[in-house]
């Protein structure tokens, strides 16, 4: 079983960068396609982006394409999420998630293994 732990969240000004960073341990992390989730007070919990086993696929919600951009690094068991242009309606717990199955359009339901989340805040 997988344990994730997500690092890099913050509070920044409309227009600012965060990169979050997810490390997974206690797995084969190659064999994992991972996920950016985020909820936001009040709302549902969202796919942000995900990555394919060997960064082959990547997929983006309509609401982050050409700002976010998802990568890993399997030498080092590590998921990023590098996000320019921030805006407040970014503003949201993201979590870092794991599923063994074939790459698709993430859903919550989809994937097994969750980290603990970071905050990201946006002030306009």
């Amino acid at each position: 079983q997988v344990q994730l732990k997500e690092s890099g969240g913050g509070s920044v000004q409309a227009g600012g960068s965060l990169r979050l960073s997810c490390v997974a341990s206690g797995g084969i992390f190659s064999s994992y396609n991972m996920g950016w989730f985020r909820q936001a007070p009040g709302k549902e919990r969202e796919p942000v982006a995900a990555i394919s086993r060997n960064s082959g696929n990547t997929y983006y919600a309509d609401s982050v394409k050409g700002r976010f951009a998802i990568s890993r690094d399997n030498a080092k068991n590590t998921v990023y999420l590098q996000m320019n242009n921030l805006k407040p309606e970014d503003t949201a717990v993201y979590y870092c998630a794991a599923e063994r199955g074939l790459f698709r359009v993430p859903s919550h339901a989809s994937y097994d293994y969750w980290g603990q989340g970071t905050q990201v805040t946006v002030s306009s």
